[in-house]
């Protein structure tokens, strides 16, 4: 199960908001993307996820033009916005009963079951998500986004809100899933965990790929040209300048040459 975005392009009357985007998630990988506020993150997963439709080119969920086949396409994958959709007066196991019905999923009661512990729900059930903590909300959405087994994944700042047990938690699941052979995109302003958890990364600025690497693949470059700096430093050395700058391109970066 893979992630094909080709020439990808949005925009909103004169304003384009990504450009020319061309990236490719495999199994196992999870994909780091980064940018600044404004940089077409979010309209970039809403687009993978059939949200918004392509002003240009075209976006492959296994093979599945998510515009052309668009309900295959959604079948194999899961999106959990920064602000889940949960519905205010149902339960957190409501909430895993309507997606088992949603997505048809068999023996969904133990399936549901494991995600509540592994994601400490367990005490939550009956809750209504009304009465449910931001982190507890974060836990349910991504919960419930887990239990039709996903192979592809999109999780637009999934750590929001959440305790360090609940970010470990949370880490743990999202391996598991790619370890699984689903092939992931973390959307997250913490760079310090996207480095911790993600394999790649793709960083945006102004709608434009400024960067697209391996992240272990970045970290010996870095050390090969002897710089110590973290990758919150590179993120910022590749968007503060201009998009046009070439001295700021990768192409021009000794780190990513």
């Amino acid at each position: 199960m893979s992630i094909e975005v080709e020439r990808f392009q949005k925009s909103y009357d004169n304003l384009v908001a990504v450009d020319d985007l061309t990236f490719r998630v495999e199994p196992g990988e999870i994909l780091g993307l980064v940018g600044p506020n404004g940089a077409g993150k979010t309209t970039t997963l809403r687009s993978i996820a059939g949200i918004l439709r392509p002003s240009r080119g075209r976006i492959l969920i296994d093979g599945h033009d998510v515009v052309l086949d668009a309900i295959e396409a959604k079948r194999a994958l899961a999106y959990v916005p920064d602000e889940p959709g949960l519905f205010e007066g149902l339960s957190v196991w409501e909430h895993l009963r309507f997606i088992a019905s949603a997505y048809r999923v068999d023996n969904w009661q133990s399936k549901g079951e494991r995600l509540l512990a592994e994601f400490e729900l367990v005490e939550k059930r009956d809750a209504l998500v009304s009465e449910l903590s931001r982190g507890m909300r974060q836990k349910t959405a991504i919960a419930c986004g887990f239990l039709h087994d996903p192979r592809a994944i999109l999780l637009d700042e999934p750590l929001t809100g959440l305790d360090p047990r609940g970010i470990r938690t949370m880490q743990s699941a999202i391996r598991e899933r790619a370890l699984a052979g689903a092939a992931v995109v973390v959307s997250s302003h913490l760079l310090s965990l996207v480095e911790d958890l993600c394999t790649s990364l793709l960083v945006l600025q102004r709608g434009r790929m400024r960067l697209r690497e391996q992240i272990a693949v970045l970290r010996s470059q870095m050390r090969a040209a002897g710089r110590a700096e973290t990758l919150e430093d590179l993120f910022f050395e590749l968007t503060e300048g201009s998009p046009d700058d070439p001295a700021a391109t990768t192409a021009n970066n000794p780190i990513v040459a």
